[in-house]
């Protein structure tokens, strides 16, 4: 039960001190979860970001389940996810009170403002972290840069850009004949 208590009380730590949606959370989790707990690794958060990114629901939601299942397993999910976002209902219900009385107040703006720019400074942030674990190669390379200029340029779907470089990962990382069992394929 203490275990769970934990749990709980870990997520809704994550849940009020993370701003700014599910990848201004990998500096938080990685603090709580990987350095201070050990209760995961980096690889497996990036695996569940990648998961959560295709599955309905927010990043953030998906990945604190995920991770509560993994520790606990189903109970574990039902409590990582609700201690996450235990907070973030109760900041909302207290914005949706005052934020009409307040919204137009030049502090409010500015602070707002403010806030912004830290989000998108944690954002930054995140983004460098997940570039330095996605370039293992140059098939991945070539999967990003594609990714990229298709979104970036062409405003390609993204659910149709994240099936096609999931299409495109599994025929290029598949286990080659003659491979040993268990290895990812040829090296590049």
């Amino acid at each position: 039960m203490r275990e769970h208590l934990e749990l709980w009380l870990t997520f809704m730590k994550i849940g009020c001190s993370t701003f700014g949606g599910g990848y201004a959370m990998l500096p938080v989790l990685e603090r709580e979860l990987i350095r201070k707990r050990g209760w995961t690794t980096m690889e497996e958060v990036m695996d569940y970001y990648t998961i959560a990114q295709v599955t309905p629901g927010i990043i953030a939601v998906n990945t604190s389940t995920f991770i509560g299942f993994k520790r606990k397993g189903f109970l574990g999910g039902i409590l990582a996810t609700s201690g996450f976002v235990f907070p973030g209902v109760l900041f909302i219900i207290g914005i949706a009170l005052f934020l009409q009385n307040f919204a137009d107040y030049p502090l409010v703006q500015h602070a707002f403002t403010g806030i912004r720019v830290a989000v998108g400074a944690l954002i930054l942030d995140t983004v460098m972290k997940l570039l330095k674990g996605i370039f293992k190669d140059g098939k991945a390379l070539v999967i990003f840069i594609l990714s990229f200029a298709l979104s970036a340029v062409c405003n390609a779907n993204p659910v149709l850009l994240v099936v096609a470089a999931g299409v495109a990962g599994f025929f290029l990382y598949r286990p080659q004949k003659g491979a040993a069992p268990g290895s990812k394929g040829s090296p590049v």
